[in-house]
């Protein structure tokens, strides 16, 4: 018996417990409304690959960090260099070349890196109401960086009451086998109906992770996290709401893993991850169509990421602190033009200032050394755009388009580069057109340019990255991309799906060149140029079907094919064909759900992949896991259970630096106050 059998043999043995609240989930897609053109649209009317994932369906599986909330979503491929990171792939890209956003504030910033990296995992799941991935789109939207798609994060809202003041909260327990991980939130909510607030805090500790079979406990691993979030909504009349938020995270000694086991290091950690978001949001509501809806936001960001090395058999522990303020500013507006034209304009303003320090410190004597920190101190990067946005709905034609003109200005003083000065600009446009054949079957087909401006990362850098030591460079010109796109979309009552086939080429590609000879503290040098040309083509399908009212089936496959034409080589850190299969059975209070995720072996390697010690010999397994999920709601307290890679494989997903989770179990408990 395969597993793909014992998946179904164990989903339908399920049963339920009747009760009042109905909790069914339906996938139906014209029930899902998306942002991917700043304003909200029916998804099924949108001529864009597009896939959201709501807090109903995060609250069901209580994921550890917000990239694992992602695992399985088609077109989505979730890295891991370490456990305290979780780097979405999109469409074959991640880190600076795909743009996440928060609340329609860019998180993406100067110092954001190639390839992948932790960011996404300095936001709190608990937070987030809603996940919305538009895949090779995004430049127009909202600008740099957007090359495979466009992340964005929407926060939970407190909500204004109509009647009498309320005060709500909630407490929430989570612990997993082999101490895996504790976890405690807490949330507080006041509703009136001109005042809403909702506060919470998460404390967390995660073990090292226990692999599969033969992987065992992961040493080290874990590590600590405190995140707190605030917002605040006040009518200030009928026409105008203010909303104010904060969130903040800060993760402590988390290693990494990889370089302490295979790099010869002793202590290779971040120590801290720090994020934090304040943003003061205004929605006026327009007296003419030409102002119909008129949206502020002007948001302060501050991270701070401190790393500590050691080597084995060294002496010297080296300390280094990035810090980045980033101060924003967007204003846009929609417009109902016409019957059946609407559109939204406006500008986007962010700017960075970067410091950097490091200090070597000797572990007999205690003395410090400053030194130059990985990027220059004191460097500066100013983001400035303009945009327009066109939406046309004619009967069975649904026409979309867009403009952007983006400057950027790079200022960077440092003893190796000296005085710098970049200033890059972009023009780039998307089209899109769809037709709806019947009310169920939409065809679709666009092209959207991309395009990642260099940053502060790019021409600053100097020290190891990864397994390389990196210098430099400061002659860099933005990356481009041009992205085709051809899918189908159905929808009925019990069934829907999506099909898309795409075509990207990327072209002025930064990328690390080999110094050839050049040898510093044991590793090779590299300095990025826009040396490459490459291009990424593939498919994605998924369905979604009601078998009956209470049962639901999902699935999706993508496959992904990358690449480098430059060196006629594949290119780097493409995911390998991947999926999942899952069902959940749900009533009143009960619900259970099996889920199935799979991903082929991926042996088209690049040299670079090659050279990679975090990717075996001959490419990365294949590997299939099943996981389980129920859970049981009384009137105040909810109940969930999920147990993880029945089978105790090992496995590792492409490119990461650890392995994934053995067999382990989970609780847990909530209580609604």
């Amino acid at each position: 018996m395969n597993r793909f059998s014992l998946f179904f043999i164990l989903f339908s043995s399920f049963y339920s417990v009747n009760g009042q609240t109905d909790t069914t989930i339906v996938y139906s897609l014209d029930e899902i409304v998306v942002t991917s053109q700043r304003n909200p649209q029916d998804k099924a009317s949108t001529p864009y690959s597009i896939n959201v994932l709501n807090r109903k369906q995060i609250d069901l599986f209580v994921p550890r960090t917000t990239p694992e909330a992602l695992t399985g979503l088609n077109g989505v491929f979730v890295q891991k260099t370490n456990h305290g990171g979780g780097s979405p792939f999109v469409r074959g890209l991640t880190g600076n070349q795909t743009l996440m956003l928060m609340d329609g504030i860019r998180l993406n910033n100067s110092i954001y890196r190639y390839g992948p990296n932790q960011y996404m995992n300095t936001v709190d799941q608990f937070l987030v109401n809603r996940i919305e991935v538009a895949k090779g789109t995004g430049s127009v939207q909202y600008g740099s960086d957007a090359m495979g798609g466009t992340i964005q994060l929407f926060s939970r809202d407190p909500l204004f009451s109509a009647d009498n003041k309320q005060f709500s909260g909630s407490l929430l327990g989570k612990y997993m086998s082999g101490d895996m991980e504790k976890t405690g939130r807490s949330e507080v909510e006041y509703n009136s109906k001109k005042f809403a607030a909702l506060v919470g805090t998460t404390w967390r500790d995660f073990g090292d992770l226990v692999g599969g079979k033969e992987t065992g406990k992961q040493i080290p691993s874990g590590y600590t996290e405190f995140s707190f979030d605030a917002k605040l909504a006040v009518m200030l009349n009928r026409n105008i709401q203010l909303t104010l938020a904060n969130q903040f995270t800060r993760q402590n000694d988390v290693p990494l893993y990889h370089k302490v086991v295979l790099e010869n290091y002793l202590i290779s950690e971040f120590d801290p991850q720090q994020r934090m978001l304040n943003y003061a949001r205004l929605n006026i509501q327009g007296t003419n169509k030409l102002f119909e809806n008129v949206r502020i936001i002007a948001s302060w960001q501050q991270g701070l990421e401190g790393r500590n090395s050691q080597k084995i058999g060294s002496t010297v522990l080296i300390h280094e602190e990035d810090r980045i303020n980033t101060m924003g500013f967007t204003a846009d507006v929609h417009s109902n033009l016409a019957e059946n034209w609407t559109a939204e304009s406006g500008i986007d303003l962010y700017h960075d200032r970067v410091g950097s320090s490091r200090t070597d410190i000797s572990t007999g004597t205690g003395s410090a050394t400053e030194k130059r920190g990985l990027y220059p101190d004191n460097s500066r990067a100013g983001n400035y755009s303009l945009f327009t946005l066109h939406h046309f709905n004619a009967g069975k034609w649904v026409l979309d388009g867009g403009l952007r003109y983006n400057l950027f200005k790079i200022n960077i003083s440092d003893v190796t580069l000296g005085d710098v000065q970049i200033t890059p600009d972009a023009f780039v446009f998307n089209a899109a057109v769809m037709y709806k054949l019947t009310r169920n079957h939409h065809f679709y087909t666009s092209f959207s340019n991309g395009f990642r401006a260099p940053n502060i990362d790019d021409m600053g850098t100097l020290g190891i990255v990864d397994f390389r030591y990196e210098v430099p460079a400061y002659d860099l010109k933005p990356e481009k991309s041009q992205n085709f796109e051809l899918g189908y979309k159905f929808n009925s009552t019990i069934f829907s799906g999506t099909l898309a086939a795409y075509y990207m080429n990327l072209n002025q590609l930064i990328t690390r060149v080999n110094l050839e000879g050049e040898i510093i503290d044991g590793y090779p040098v590299y300095r990025k140029e826009n040396v490459e040309e490459a291009m990424i083509k593939g498919l994605e399908a998924e369905f979604n079907w009601k078998v009956v009212r209470n049962l639901d089936i999902n699935s999706g496959v993508s496959y992904t094919y990358g690449q480098n034409i430059t060196k006629n080589e594949p290119l780097r850190r493409i995911p390998p064909l991947n999926g999942r299969v899952a069902g959940i059975y749900s009533t009143g209070r009960f619900f259970s759900s099996a889920e199935f995720l799979f991903a082929a072996k991926q042996d088209r390697l690049s040299s670079g992949d090659m050279s990679d010690n975090r990717i075996p010999a001959g490419g990365t397994p294949a590997w299939e896991v099943l996981n389980l999920y129920a859970g049981y709601n009384l009137s105040a307290v909810k109940f969930k259970t999920g147990i993880q890679n029945i089978f105790n494989v090992d496995y590792r997903t492409h490119g990461s630096g650890i392995n994934g989770v053995g067999r382990s179990i989970w609780l847990s408990v909530e209580y609604k106050i």
